[in-house]
């Protein structure tokens, strides 16, 4: 704990007591320790993140899971339906799609990544609950999915470039540039997501997408223009800002 405080490991003492209870020897717990001290996330040196009271797998150099995003799972639930097609878009640990298969019943699930570190995470904790694929948005999707989809959860990058160097070092040192920058304004993967979720969405169908407080009117805007019908969520306890694009009926 001494160690963790002097690196400036704010809960030093909640971390040491994670610390020791995940290592199996003393040799692993110092090795743990060490990374921590280095600047590696506390979930990466775990191996696993909480998110919405589960135990998120979390391999080295893969996004971790934030708090915030919870907010974005308990909107999802509760628009969806019985047996819901719920896509979890750029997916990456899988955690959203994971939170969403266990709070909803007989839900009918689908997860896809860019980055094959994070679908070798999504795989594990989405096991049998849903297929995970790997691709660029939504270009790996089984095709029989265009139209039919009830919830597209997405939490796609939205920092700007210019914002990314700004990032605390354990993000921007530890976890992928792909799941960081979201181009210039940040907008541009949102962009992306917009254009296709039309052909992507049931009629009725809901798009749920986390964005910043400062980007919540432009991201509403590109949505729709779109043909999607917006409004936007938030929580300030999470600080959180969700966007919610809804296909017509």
């Amino acid at each position: 704990m001494t160690r963790l405080r002097a690196a400036g490991c704010v809960f030093a003492e909640d971390e040491a007591r994670l610390l020791v209870d995940a290592a199996d020897a003393p040799a692993q717990l110092a090795e743990m320790v060490q990374q921590r001290i280095a600047g590696r996330p506390l979930e990466q040196v775990l191996g696993w993140a909480e998110f919405c009271g589960l135990r998120i797998v979390v391999a080295p150099g893969v996004f971790v899971p934030r708090r915030r995003t919870e907010f974005l799972v308990r909107q999802a639930a509760a628009l969806a339906g019985p047996r819901a097609v719920v896509v979890d878009l750029c997916c990456g640990s899988g955690a959203v799609g994971a939170a969403l298969a266990a709070s909803l019943q007989d839900v009918r699930l689908y997860a896809a990544d860019v980055d094959p570190r994070a679908v070798r995470c999504a795989r594990r904790n989405i096991a049998g609950a849903g297929q995970v694929v790997e691709g660029d948005l939504y270009e790996p999707l089984p095709a029989r999915l265009r139209g039919r989809v009830e919830i597209l959860a997405v939490n796609a990058p939205y920092v700007p470039s210019g914002e990314v160097a700004l990032m605390p070092a354990e993000a921007r040192l530890h976890e992928p540039r792909v799941a960081l920058d979201g181009g210039g304004d940040g907008l541009d993967v949102q962009r992306r997501v917009a254009a296709a979720a039309p052909r992507w969405l049931a009629p009725g169908g809901h798009l749920l997408i986390e964005t910043s407080r400062r980007q919540a009117r432009r991201s509403c805007e590109l949505f729709a223009r779109a043909g999607l019908l917006t409004r936007v969520a938030t929580c300030a306890e999470l600080d959180a800002t969700v966007i919610i694009a809804t296909r017509p009926r």
